[in-house]
């Protein structure tokens, strides 16, 4: 959204005017376009509508694991090791 500010316009009457957004590519370098094909709107609202928590694994962590339930696996074991080991005080 563009900034609002007022411009004296005469002397005695005061209008709003708006810069409006610059038209060229304002898109960070950092943002690889590539990345963002093949996009479906909407695709997960169903899942997050019913209570259903969706986590994005970042790449290197992706890697390990071939589908959600390998995630799942793992994430129990980890659970149930971090119930078991006693926590040191800090």
């Amino acid at each position: 959204m563009g900034s609002v500010f007022l411009a004296r316009t005469s002397e005695n009457s005061m209008k709003k005017t708006t810069n409006k957004r610059r038209t060229s590519d304002e898109l960070r370098p950092e943002y690889d376009l590539s990345n963002l094909q093949g996009g479906v709107r909407g695709r997960y609202l169903q899942r997050y509508r019913s209570g259903t928590n969706l986590v994005l694994l970042s790449p290197d962590v992706a890697r390990y694991f071939p589908d959600g339930q390998s995630v799942n696996t793992a994430l129990r074991t980890l659970i149930r090791t971090s119930k078991r080991s006693p926590r040191r005080a800090r």
